[in-house]
């Protein structure tokens, strides 16, 4: 039996997954959760499951929330209404996401890509699980942020670049800048290579807001929206960066 946990705060999205989730008979439901602070005490108290259905945005916060403070080593099927993975789910133990509404033919496939990767024993693979990963994730489309209390979505289209000020990630838009939770190396990892590009270990730039580039004494991005710092590509990176604007 699949131990199974179900973190949703929309009863009838959790009504039915659960109803879902009971038609495979390999799974058992340990639980369901509807919030962060729910879930912080239900990690804290019980034996983590193998498998957890979990919504991103919750009553009180993220689900991500939950696996900062108390981490699990249970595999992450995410149910959501974003378009794409977020980079959180990159740092975290994802295996797939679900758009809402859920279909059963998607809930089927995504539980069968589970399966595929637990040997006999029961016990997961986790290195082949995460090269799955790799193969499998998508570019990033937006983010979410939180100002204050609040979250916002910022379109990946909407942002001149990503750099880094004091071991924090910011994200820079024509109305701010937004701090973010990511590093520059795990934006590399998702963001589409065809429009963004890392020109030194602190910036990560958007090729559709180059306003113009010096190339004497060295090579200078400027952008349209911008931090106050000078953008310049490092000696190493500069073949890599002509390939990249011809490309």
């Amino acid at each position: 039996m699949i131990r199974t946990l179900i973190i949703e705060d929309e009863k009838p999205a959790a009504r039915k997954i659960e109803r879902m989730l009971n038609e495979f008979p390999d799974i058992e439901i340990v639980g369901k959760i509807e919030s962060v602070e729910e879930g912080v005490q239900w990690f804290s108290e019980n034996d983590h499951p193998q498998l957890i259905f979990s919504d991103i945005v919750l009553g009180d916060g993220v689900s991500f929330d939950i696996f900062e403070k108390v981490p699990t080593k249970a595999f992450i099927i995410y149910t959501t209404a974003f378009d794409q993975y977020t980079l959180k789910a990159f740092k975290l133990n994802s295996i797939d996401y679900l758009l809402k509404p859920i279909m059963e033919e998607d809930l089927s496939a995504a539980l069968e890509k589970f399966r595929s990767f637990i040997p006999s024993g029961n016990a997961v693979n986790s290195h082949e699980i995460k090269d799955l990963i790799k193969k499998d994730k998508s570019t990033l489309s937006r983010i979410l942020v939180k100002i204050g209390y609040n979250l916002k979505i910022v379109q990946t289209s909407e942002i001149s670049c990503f750099y880094s000020e004091n071991k924090i990630v910011y994200l820079q838009t024509q109305e701010r800048n937004f701090p973010t939770d990511f590093t520059l190396d795990e934006l590399t990892e998702v963001l589409d290579e065809q429009k963004f590009f890392r020109v030194n270990r602190q910036f990560i730039i958007n090729s559709d807001y180059i306003k113009n580039i010096h190339t004497s004494p060295n090579y200078k991005v400027e952008l349209n929206f911008q931090p106050d710092e000078e953008i310049t590509v490092s000696r190493e990176r500069v073949k890599d960066f002509k390939d990249w604007l011809v490309g």
